[in-house]
């Protein structure tokens, strides 16, 4: 049993680095003021290279 977990380990730890740089989370929060009044509004998401993936909060 416990040559089974190392090798689970072992390749646990040697994939978080296989496929290169772990994907970084990006956020971003705003608030705007104007005739209309005060808003606010805030996204969240990942961006790696070229791509970025954003959803709005508010």
């Amino acid at each position: 049993m416990k040559p089974i977990v190392c090798l689970i380990v072992l390749f646990g730890v040697a994939a978080c680095g296989i496929d290169g740089e772990p994907v970084r989370p990006t956020a971003n929060l705003g608030i705007n003021i104007g005739s209309g009044g005060i808003s606010t509004g805030a996204t969240v998401g990942v961006s790696q290279g070229p791509l970025r993936v954003g959803v709005g909060i508010f």
